[in-house]
């Protein structure tokens, strides 16, 4: 992990305490991680506004509030199914096993088929994130306005501190699944997780912009693991029903962002109905614990449009019971007539957020398969990128 504060300010008014904070923080900068950066960024203020307690109180919970949506996205955001695009079935008639589907199945949504007795797969996914937004919000065009103090009436602040973040994510994840049974799975998925954070603050004081700290991250390491049990509960040729459970492992640095912080558990429900080269098919979850409570579903359809290829178009939601949000808040200056104190701080509120997501699957060659998808956000709610794409390859073994 590499960390870098920076503290700088030119206004006369402050350039004592602007001293100060640089020599403290210069020390201890190799020590901090990347939730310390973004909090010197958010808590140190230069806007004058009579009231330090109610300053420093918002600025605290807009920084858990971009801290917990950082930790939702890499510590409980879905990764690609570890579920084998794959799947046999014994036929006692021929005594051997079968293709259960023409289908490679979908991304992210689960089909209730297992792969069969003594079918073990493994797959390696690649994906990329540059987050662009939070909360409808931009981050990367130095708009976000964290304090400023406005005249009663004016559109526009005197005084306003804005903030800048970049925020990208490199995750490499690794996948196995093993058919215990004709009815049974289990599988596991470890995201290998690359962070990157940096950041300005600038205060824009009567038009004159003034610098007023910076500062970089990042880490490296695992994120939370995921740990799945299905069991096929009725099957009629690629169609059934499946109940499971699933599990998040907080094996990921909290303090880094790279995981959520503490373990999750839930049970699962997947339906599924193929008819021909086309399939539908839904799943359900809910998660105990982690960050947030958490209702999670999707539904895909799979055409398969060749022998050897599956197209995919997937909806795919989740709810946050305390998922937070980000609000201003406009209250007047203490002992100032006429001016406003505008603030951002952030709330405990639930948050929903939908994804779609299309791409294909391609049978290279025997039992590997290469996928290609592109994910986009279409809700504001959280941390969000404008496009995620991922390739991943699988490959399945057995008898």
């Amino acid at each position: 992990m590499t960390v870098r504060v920076e503290q700088t300010n030119a206004r006369p008014r402050v350039l004592l305490a602007a001293v100060l904070l640089f020599a403290l923080a210069r020390p201890a900068a190799a020590q901090q991680s990347a939730s310390d950066v973004l909090s010197f960024l958010l808590i140190n203020k230069s806007v004058a506004t009579g009231d330090f307690t109610r300053d420093e109180q918002a600025a605290a919970a807009t920084r858990d509030a971009i801290a917990l949506f950082l930790r939702s996205e890499l510590g409980t955001v879905p990764i690609n199914s570890p579920d084998s695009g794959f799947t046999y079935r014994w036929d006692p008639a021929l005594g051997a096993s079968v293709r259960s589907s023409d289908s490679f199945g979908p991304f992210f949504t689960a089909r209730s088929l297992t792969s069969g007795r003594k079918r073990l797969s493994f797959s390696v996914s690649y994906s990329q994130a540059t987050f662009d937004n939070i909360g409808g919000r931009k981050l990367r065009d130095g708009s976000l306005v964290s304090i400023a103090s406005a005249l009663q009436g004016d559109a526009q602040p005197f005084d306003a501190e804005t903030l800048t973040l970049r925020i990208q994510t490199r995750t490499t994840t690794v996948a196995g699944h093993w058919g215990v049974t004709d009815r049974i799975d289990v599988a596991a998925a470890v995201p290998f997780v690359t962070l990157t954070l940096s950041g300005e603050r600038v205060d824009t004081y009567h038009g004159t912009s003034y610098p007023q700290a910076t500062g970089i991250a990042s880490a490296s390491g695992p994120g939370d693991a995921l740990v799945r049990v299905k069991y096929n509960v009725l099957r009629h040729g690629a169609s059934g029903l499946a109940v499971g459970a699933q599990s998040r492992l907080p094996t990921g640095d909290a303090d880094n962002f790279l995981g959520s912080g503490s373990a999750s558990f839930g049970p699962w429900f997947i339906a599924s109905l193929e008819r021909g080269r086309m399939g539908m098919h839904a799943d359900m979850s809910y998660a105990y614990g982690g960050v947030s409570r958490e209702f999670n579903y999707g539904g895909a359809v799979t055409i398969a449009s060749a022998a050897r290829l599956t197209i995919v178009g997937e909806i795919i939601g989740r709810h946050l019971s305390s998922g937070g949000q980000l609000i201003d808040t406009t209250e007047p200056r203490p002992g100032l007539v006429g001016v406003n104190t505008i603030r951002l701080t952030g709330t405990a509120q639930g948050a929903s957020r939908v994804l779609a997501v299309a791409g294909v699957r391609w049978n290279l060659a025997g039992r590997s398969l290469i996928s290609v998808s592109l994910l986009r956000p279409l809700t504001s709610a959280g941390l969000n990128a404008s496009w995620v794409p991922t390739v991943t390859f699988d490959y399945s073994m057995g008898r």
